[in-house]
């Protein structure tokens, strides 16, 4: 059998065409407008470890005291924290600065004013001001404390009382800007147990993200937090910059420069600066200790 095949006409086969051609053209224009446009608008930006250097070099030419910042390695983007005298204005500066790349930029505010936390008081005392000793160390049968270099900086001697009667002994080092760490070595009888308060020091470490430490100051005691980031740049203003410190949520004040933070037996830092008090809480800077040690040729005990 043959089977007959069916026309149509030309003109109603030329309109069905038409119709399936316009058809599919939507289709294709729907799919293109709707998949590519979709998938850009919910794709983050991502950010290179160069490309947030790059950033946070940006923050530092801004030049804006009162912040800090440190690149967050799980969201790839950098963290400026600013206290509360930073202005709008000066965020604006900041992202200014940084350009085409300032979406990398995610800004915390944090309450009180960054400062380098010294005052005059008790505990160890220089010429004219007060600070808390670190943490005690040796090299041989040389004996020191480590303290905070904004500390050291541009000190002679060292004594344990407000009238300078008892001498701990001179400044044997000091790194600061750049680094916050200084080295006080005993020449006097002064007691010097490898303690922070009655907790025996062991050893030194680097903390982590998370960990939560103890900090012991002169004019505040001991409190404790949780270290929120590591390799902080912090602006204190005048051209006081340091790099690498700690994050931590733990209170200070000032006098407490210098002193210990620590977790257990183990020594992590040294307390650089920070922004906030102890009634209302805040956010507080260490030098990581394990580069003092390095630095000076020093070890715990």
């Amino acid at each position: 059998m043959r089977i007959k095949r069916t026309t149509t006409s030309s003109s109603a086969a030329r309109r069905r065409r038409t119709r399936l051609i316009a058809a599919a053209s939507g289709m294709a224009a729907a799919g293109a407008l709707m998949v590519p446009v979709s998938a850009a608008a919910d794709a983050p930006t991502t950010y290179s470890a160069s490309e947030l250097k790059a950033v946070g070099d940006a923050v530092l030419e801004a030049d804006v005291a009162g912040t800090a910042w440190y690149v967050d390695k799980k969201t790839d983007r950098l963290v400026v924290t600013a206290d509360s005298t930073v202005s709008q204005a000066e965020l604006a500066k900041i992202k200014q600065e940084a350009g085409g790349k300032a979406g990398a930029i995610d800004v915390k505010r944090t309450p009180g004013k960054i400062n380098k936390l010294l005052s005059g008081g008790d505990a160890i005392y220089a010429t004219s001001w007060r600070c808390s000793a670190g943490f005690n160390v040796r090299s041989g049968s040389t004996y020191y404390f480590v303290t905070a270099g904004h500390c050291t900086d541009g000190a002679g001697n060292w004594w344990t009382n407000s009238g300078r009667t008892t001498l701990i002994g001179p400044t044997a080092g000091s790194s600061f800007p750049g680094n916050d760490y200084g080295l006080v070595r005993y020449s006097s009888s002064v007691s010097h147990p490898g303690t922070v308060g009655s907790v025996e020091i062991t050893n030194a470490a680097n903390p982590t993200v998370g960990q939560t430490v103890t900090r012991r100051g002169s004019t505040t005691g001991t409190h404790s937090g949780r270290v929120t980031a590591l390799n902080a740049t912090v602006n204190y203003g005048g051209g006081d910059v340091v790099y690498g410190m700690i994050q931590t949520t733990v209170c200070a004040e000032p006098g407490d420069s210098g002193g210990p933070l620590y977790s257990g037996s183990t020594a992590l830092g040294l307390t650089s600066g920070g922004s906030g008090n102890c009634s209302s809480g805040g956010t507080t800077f260490f030098q990581p200790v394990v580069e003092a040690l390095n630095a000076y040729g020093v070890s715990v005990y």
